[in-house]
């Protein structure tokens, strides 16, 4: 999880800090929770004691971050989290690759790390790869090939299902 959450730290909108994938981190786990309810956790490493005002900033930012709602709930707001913990994680890794393709001068450079990266790993995973890819070009397919037979619809007219 660390490791998707570092994704985030490429750009300045989106960086997360420690405490704030902790925050994050108890929020999933939790379901939604108050500044008070979440003042243990954030001393939980024990090295310090995290003071209310620094969880209720931390959480704020995550809010304006757009990573958390909230709800006044007397005089606090109960937050949780706007996207699940995979939901996120697919986020940051779209970010990561977005960043990685715009960073090259040809598409296939970047794309080749991502290949050299896999392997490196793993190499079921590359096996993987090749069959999400596979899988894609034939919906793609699909799609261009239906494509046709919808172009008579007029203008105006809307299609039915």
């Amino acid at each position: 999880m660390k490791r998707i959450l570092h994704l985030f730290r490429s750009s300045s909108a989106t960086r997360l800090g420690p405490l704030e994938q902790q925050l994050l981190q108890a929020l999933w786990s939790r379901g939604n929770g108050t500044v008070r309810e979440l003042l243990d956790v954030a001393g939980a490493d024990g090295r310090h004691k995290v003071a209310y005002t620094t969880v209720m900033t931390t959480l704020d930012r995550l809010y304006k971050k757009r990573l958390l709602d909230r709800l006044a709930e007397g005089r606090a707001f109960r937050y949780w989290p706007r996207q699940s913990e995979r939901e996120l994680q697919q986020a940051a890794a779209s970010e990561a690759i977005e960043q990685l393709l715009d960073s090259g001068t040809a598409t296939a450079l970047p794309l080749s790390y991502l290949v050299e990266a896999i392997t490196a790993r793993d190499a079921q995973l590359l096996d993987e790869l090749q069959q999400l890819v596979e899988r894609k070009r034939d919906e793609l397919k699909k799609r261009e090939s239906g494509k046709g037979s919808l172009g008579a619809v007029s203008p105006g007219k809307k299609e039915t299902a």
